[in-house]
């Protein structure tokens, strides 16, 4: 298949998952679940107007573009916050709609002409955030209050018993962390250049930690004491009276995407802060793991000694690797996935549930801003902590050991979940 088909298939697969995510009346994309999320409609034509820039205009903001200046601008993140945009005056669904379906016609055109040898990393990077907002609908569908709009999604394999709680050794020594544009042509500017580091031995958690470890957590009053705390963490546990995931009730149950259900025990835990992970990490006699651990642990094959493109190898994800492309709307049981260890043998790396790391938001050495220069760059600076691996919801089409994702250490409407780390 040529790169040109290739982006073509990606293209249209995350253009299909976004109509199904707004497939809902006009008032219902208005409606604003949550101050932390926009309204869908404005998800909606923010996806098309990116593109429109990226693959239309030449990333430039300057150009004029099908949209009126006055409207171009409703769309820009760094402008409206995601609280702001439930008072814009957007786009109807419909115009939204119609918009992108004119943007989406011309960027196949535009597709049509791509030299046989160029990588499209434009069109990657249009791809990657299309996919990146279906997810961020999906966490504000996770939040909407009322009747269900889905059902409760599709089958997953079985767990194994025995593989909860224990851990795998990762010897010391050096390996490749990042990537270059040769080997992940649409990689980020933050997970380039590839560089060596040197690590000391370390142990990491086979799978991720699961709801019954997290119940027993709480049943040992891990929220009510605050030597398993750090100092901010104690303090917003108290600020936001945290006492179990999000979503979790008092019963035994949870909320998902509006189905109340049992909370299934071998399920690995989420929608849980950085606060809380570390606070549950240090209970557990553990840690979290920094982000350069967990992509050795991830990527790293030492018989060979080089990188994988994903932890299982070279083939492309599959239903019988990973849980990704967000039709299950939750996580596999822990150990589902044999076939997609690591070559250290940790499983369930990528999909299921972000992780998070002690890393904060930093850029590799000699990183150099892409094309999009406002898309890491600013956030370096602040007090985001790194989430590694995907979830559920990721695309596989844009998922790769390398990939970083970060968060505010408060956030946990989004699908995030724990994995420990020891020292050695």
């Amino acid at each position: 298949m040529t790169t040109r088909e290739t982006l073509a298939q990606q293209l249209t697969r995350a253009r299909e998952r976004t109509l199904r995510l707004v497939d809902f009346d006009d008032a219902e994309l208005h409606r604003q679940y949550s101050p932390l999320m926009s309204p869908l409609v404005w998800d909606l034509a923010h996806i098309g107007q990116q593109e429109e820039l990226w693959l239309l205009r030449g990333g430039n903001p300057d150009r004029p573009g099908m949209l009126a200046p006055d409207v171009d601008r409703l769309y820009d993140a760094f402008v409206h916050s995601r609280a702001s945009r439930v008072d814009l005056p957007l786009l109807p669904p419909t115009d939204a709609r119609a918009y992108c379906a004119t943007v989406r016609s011309r960027a196949l055109d535009a597709l049509d002409s791509l030299d046989a040898d160029d990588s499209g990393f434009n069109f990657g990077l249009v791809i990657s955030h299309e996919n990146q907002h279906d997810e961020t609908m999906l966490q504000a569908l996770n939040l909407r209050a009322g009747p269900p709009l889905f059902d409760a999604g599709s089958a997953l394999p079985a767990g194994r018993a025995g593989v909860a709680g224990t851990s795998v050794l990762i010897p010391g020594g050096p390996f490749v962390l990042g990537v270059d544009e040769l080997t992940e042509p649409h990689s980020l500017d933050n997970e380039r250049p590839p560089h060596t580091v040197e690590l000391p031995p370390f142990a990491i958690g086979r799978v991720p930690v699961t709801n019954a470890e997290w119940r027993e957590f709480i049943d040992d009053g891990g929220y009510h004491q605050q030597r398993w705390w750090s100092e901010p963490g104690w303090a917003h546990r108290q600020e936001a009276g945290l006492t179990a995931p999000e979503f979790w009730g008092h019963d035994g149950t949870r909320t998902r995407f509006g189905h109340i259900e049992t909370i299934p025990a071998d399920e690995p835990v989420q929608h849980v802060t950085f606060f809380e992970a570390e606070a549950y990490a240090a209970w557990a006699g553990a840690r979290l793991p920094t982000e350069i651990e967990w992509e050795k642990a991830c990527a790293w094959d030492p018989v060979a000694g080089s990188r994988r493109r994903f932890p299982w190898g070279t083939s492309e994800p599959t239903e019988a690797l990973a849980n990704l492309g967000g039709d299950a709307r939750r996580p596999a049981p822990v150990g589902a996935y044999p076939a997609g260890a690591s070559a250290y043998g940790v499983e369930q790396m990528l999909g299921d549930v972000w992780e998070w790391t002690t890393s904060p938001l930093r850029p590799w050495p000699g990183f150099t801003p892409m094309v999009y220069d406002r898309y890491t760059e600013p956030f370096f600076d602040g007090d985001y902590r790194i989430l590694r691996g995907g979830s559920w919801a990721v695309s596989a089409d844009i998922l790769r050991p390398s990939f970083r994702n970060w968060d505010h250490p408060i956030r946990r409407q989004i699908f995030s979940g724990v994995r420990l780390a020891w020292d050695v």
